[in-house]
């Protein structure tokens, strides 16, 4: 007599995996149209662009130095309170950046809140969330559909955020994208649960954050993703924030401003589920080698041949399939070397680096245009960087870190 065993593939959590999925599309979408602002609140203030430049160059940074904490205080307290906590900075942020009479209240509010909002609701807290209850051999297309969701996000919200500034102004924009805020905490009921929760939290290798902290920066594989990660703030955070006034300094026509980033977020979708699906399949870090190799080589072409509207949709075409499609390997990779427990911390940790390169490349992006009238030494730094990444992350070893203490007995 036989038997036929069938095997099949974990079933993936959809109630869990639409929640975050939401999440990260009310999470990316207001930040990513955040370029769309700068030349009307510009031409209102009477600011110059290193202002709006430093402005997004804060949020980016305390949305990097905010991952972490938020994802060590999820990983403890649970999903849902980050998540609520959230909305209340995010909405506050928005709010404030409307009415701010002075830079600095534009600093705290456009700056400040708006980064800490976003670091509490980001892909590190949900897809911290989705590795708890997916199976090891499912979570890099996890990945990819959450980090898709956010690249949703920007698809939505390109083309919202305009509408909302042409029919009611830049301020009532800004108000209207604050109430939407609201939703988070009803969207997030699914996610709640810390990292001692989920359905895969069997045989977890118990650590303390310091020690968790100190295996993780000891370890070369994570240091050089972590070096690597900066780049990819570097280049997106430049784009979204300037791509719309240059463009109008090239004398391209302001629709070609919505298109691309549309566009980018469009494309960004088809390239974070492709992402996360080579990722159950080929090697994690050789993709992000070509992922940033592909980037310069795309903005080589679109700075060299002649800049027409067609060059800024291929270029928009051709960025958004490489967008955010670091996103999935780099947080799979995490999950690989140190398990689930200490995730949003640690992925948190990895994002600090690229909110790092975010702050530099937002910043630069309007210092030296102030300085030199043009964009074009940021772009080519953005090209240098680019190859800088592929090297780093040639050498990263996709296994798991040697734990001794986990060690079978011989």
């Amino acid at each position: 007599m036989t038997s036929t065993v069938t095997t099949s593939r974990p079933a993936l959590p959809w109630l869990i995996i639409t929640a975050g999925c939401l999440i990260a599309l009310m999470s990316f979408g207001p930040r990513s149209a955040m370029g769309f602002f700068q030349l009307p609140m510009l031409a209102d203030r009477g600011w110059d662009r290193t202002t709006f430049g430093l402005a997004m160059a804060i949020q980016n940074l305390f949305w990097g130095l905010g991952q972490p904490i938020f994802g060590a205080i999820a990983d403890k307290f649970g999903t849902w309170k980050v998540l609520a906590l959230s909305a209340l900075l995010y909405s506050g942020g928005l709010f404030t950046m409307s009415v701010a009479p002075s830079e600095g209240w534009f600093y705290l509010g456009g700056g400040v809140l708006i980064g800490l909002g976003i670091a509490s609701a980001s892909f590190g807290i949900v897809l911290a969330a989705f590795a708890r209850n997916v199976a090891p051999e499912r979570r890099s297309l996890a990945f990819g559909i959450g980090t898709a969701a956010g690249s949703a996000g920007m698809f939505v919200f390109a083309p919202l955020s305009q509408g909302l500034i042409d029919a009611y102004g830049w301020k009532e924009a800004l108000l209207w994208m604050a109430g939407m805020m609201v939703i988070v905490p009803f969207l997030a009921i699914p996610l709640r649960g810390n990292a001692n929760s989920g359905s895969q939290k069997a045989i977890e290798y118990k650590q303390s954050i310091g020690e968790a902290l100190r295996e993780a920066l000891g370890h070369r594989s994570y240091v050089l993703l972590v070096s690597g990660f900066f780049v990819c703030g570097f280049q997106v955070a430049f784009i979204t924030a300037h791509f719309p006034a240059y463009l109008r300094d090239i004398g391209i026509e302001s629709s070609y401003a919505v298109l691309s980033l549309a566009l980018i977020g469009f494309f960004n979708i088809i390239g974070s589920l492709a992402s996360g699906y080579l990722g159950q399949r080929y090697s994690k870090p050789m993709s992000l080698v070509w992922i940033y190799i592909g980037r310069s080589i795309a903005v080589t072409a679109f700075l060299l041949l002649p800049q027409t509207g067609t060059s800024v949709v291929v270029f928009a075409i051709v960025m958004g399939l490489l967008w955010l499609s670091t996103v999935p390997p780099t947080n799979a990779l995490v999950a690989i070397m140190f398990g689930t427990r200490h995730l949003g911390m640690l992925g948190g940790v990895v994002f600090l680096s690229h909110q790092v390169g975010s702050f530099l490349g937002v910043w630069l992006g309007g210092y030296l245009y102030d300085q030199f009238g043009t964009y074009n030494p940021v772009w080519w730094l953005g090209v240098a960087l680019g190859l800088f990444a592929a090297i780093v992350h040639w050498p990263i070893k996709e296994q798991a870190v040697v734990r001794p203490a986990l060690a079978p007995a011989e």
